[in-house]
């Protein structure tokens, strides 16, 4: 049968999905009831909800496919002119937590980072310029937490040059090859820099043994990757790794057009008390200046203020400059590109097409695939956690949201994202959670008293943390607090019944002998004859020899009260199969 694909930029109404798979609507709208959404013929459902859909129906010859509306960094390639000139290479550090990539940037750049990020991770993409051999070269810091998975490839997406750092003690780990990966999708050069070589135990044949299995062949066993041993804390062969950023931005040629209207990328954008919107930008294009309309997603501004990365002020930003910007009315999106225009009129009209566009992707979606598969678990008894998420910056938000996505809860706790933003914990934010059994954390973000005292008498949990995996840890054990407990049964022993002594609706007084294990009080007992199963009991008390005892062990005979819920009748020759019952609590 003939593979059919239908393309879909955002959302699609269920009228059109029902026509493009040659269904009745009635058919399609059937199959989205079952699975628990009402849904009407002028309805749109997003692309996972299609595609969940599709698969709930069978259909194996539909392949869907994102007719690309984003104005994401992967979708943005110039045409260079004859008139482009060359500029600095724009190089990412990535590596695995606490392989010394910060340190390293720190030797470079002659000043700390590491004290002022929590826990001595870097939290947010940082970008820096520095000067070697009178050329610049553009640095960006990327976190190497697992959790910062999004930011990273982030930065990756926005580089010429990936820069790997692996400890020479440690080797290659999986946020190394997660590195990889990106670097390799974003089409960027490789340089690895093993570090730590003064440590003990450091091995740098080893090292590139096990990079080159991860397909980086080094240069030195005929491959063609660049691998430099430095030594972040000694500042040794720093200089080399520098001439090798140069010489590969060299043989690259990289090139940038400055007489176009500016354009680049958002790096990280935040909100600041008597600044409004803090946005990051990367220049890739053109000449940016204070004064000048930019237009970055569904928003945009004039540039009130510039500043460079040590937080100079800077009235012109070239090509592969990191600058600060001050202007933008809202906060544009974490990767957005932002481009110049000539005046606040055309910036208006551009950031309102721009927010269409994205509504048609997102927004429109009256039912999402999330919603979907939420309302799909819901029915199967899944419990919902549900989440509100404050950050410092968008970058921040984004990383956490997709770190709680990941956690698994092998489909019992269905997290539902209430709502996200950027900024203190609110008003707002206390009301949406109230009454919804909803816990807000706050990440890097305050908590006002009057919201504090807001939230205490509302019952509503506010937990703030400037570590993510500590405010994940929380987020784990919540989810855990939801999860039915594990019931463990224990086998104990076995006892023959010789005699029946008295039997009552609840109660049964018998003796016999013990053929393995023991028999306590308290333990349970299952009545078994011929192998069928007669009921279950609780052992209430034990005698040997007509007098109490603690237990009875295999090869004595005694006497057993036991307790039951209904009358069984018990008959000499049955069996007693004796257990424990517990109720565990289990982990994620």
């Amino acid at each position: 049968m003939e593979e059919k694909t239908i393309q879909i930029a955002g959302s699609i109404t269920v009228d059109e999905l029902a026509t493009a798979l040659g269904l009745s609507v009635t058919e399609l709208i059937g199959t989205l009831f079952k699975n628990g959404i009402v849904a009407t013929i002028n309805q749109r459902l997003d692309f996972e909800t299609a595609s969940i859909i599709i698969d709930e129906l069978g259909l194996k010859n539909v392949k869907l496919e994102r007719k690309n509306t984003s104005t994401k960094t992967s979708d943005f390639h110039r045409e260079l002119s004859d008139k482009a000139i060359t500029r600095p290479p724009v190089v990412a550090v990535m590596g695995h937590v606490d392989h010394g990539k910060t340190t390293l940037l720190d030797t470079l750049l002659h000043k700390k980072t590491v004290e002022g990020e929590a826990g001595g991770i870097t939290q947010h993409i940082s970008a820096y310029q520095l000067k070697h051999n009178d050329r610049l070269i553009t640095f960006l810091d990327t976190p190497g937490h697992e959790a910062f998975a999004a930011i990273r490839q982030h930065g990756a997406m926005l580089t010429d040059i990936v820069v790997i750092v692996v400890a020479a003690d440690d080797g290659v780990k999986p946020q190394t090859i997660e590195a990889i990966n990106f670097a390799k999708s974003a089409n960027a050069k490789i340089i690895v820099a093993i570090n730590k070589i003064d440590r003990e135990g450091a091995d740098i044949n080893r090292t590139m043994a096990d990079l080159s299995q991860q397909g980086l062949q080094p240069e030195e066993w005929g491959g063609d990757i660049v691998m430099v041993p430095v030594s972040a804390k000694q500042n040794q062969n720093l200089d080399k790794l520098l001439d090798m950023i140069l010489l590969t931005a060299d043989i690259e040629e990289l090139k940038a057009d400055v007489d176009i209207p500016a354009e680049g990328l958002v790096i990280e954008s935040h909100m600041e008390t008597g600044k409004g919107s803090v946005v990051n930008l990367l220049v890739t294009g053109g000449e940016l200046k204070t004064g000048e309309f930019i237009v970055a997603g569904s928003t945009y501004g004039k540039i009130r203020t510039m500043l460079d990365w040590q937080g100079k002020p800077k009235g012109k930003a070239t090509p592969s400059t990191p600058v600060t910007v001050t202007g933008f009315k809202d906060l544009p999106n974490f990767g957005d590109r932002f481009v110049e225009v000539s005046d606040e009129k055309t910036a208006r009209k551009m950031a309102l097409l721009n927010a269409q566009a994205i509504a048609d992707e997102t927004a429109s979606a009256n039912v999402t695939g999330s919603d979907l598969l939420r309302m799909m678990n819901v029915a199967d008894n899944s419990k919902i956690f549900n989440v509100i998420i404050k950050g410092d910056v968008l970058g921040s938000v984004t990383s956490v949201v997709d770190s709680l996505k990941l956690i698994d809860t092998h489909g019992e706790v269905t997290l539902n994202i209430v709502s996200t933003g950027v900024g203190d914990i609110s008003e707002n934010d206390v009301y949406m959670a109230a009454g919804e059994n909803t816990v807000i954390y706050g990440f890097n973000v305050s908590v006002p008293i009057n919201i504090s005292k807001m939230a205490a008498r509302d019952n509503v949990p506010i937990r703030t943390y400037k570590v993510i995996y500590e405010l994940l840890d929380d987020a784990k054990h919540e989810m855990e607090n939801l999860l039915d407990a594990e019931i463990v049964e224990e086998d104990k022993g076995e006892l023959k019944v010789l005699g029946v002594f008295r039997t009552e609706k609840t109660s049964i007084i018998a003796g016999g002998e013990v053929l393995t294990g023991d028999v306590r009080p308290e333990y349970l007992a299952r009545v078994i004859r011929d192998k069928k199963y007669l009921g279950e009991a609780e052992v209430t008390s034990v005698q040997k020899e007509k007098i109490d005892a603690k237990e009875l062990v295999a090869g004595e005979t005694g006497g057993l009260a036991l307790k039951t819920e209904s009358k069984i009748d018990l008959q000499i020759g049955d069996r007693l199969k004796f257990f424990t019952r517990e109720s565990k609590k289990r982990t994620l």
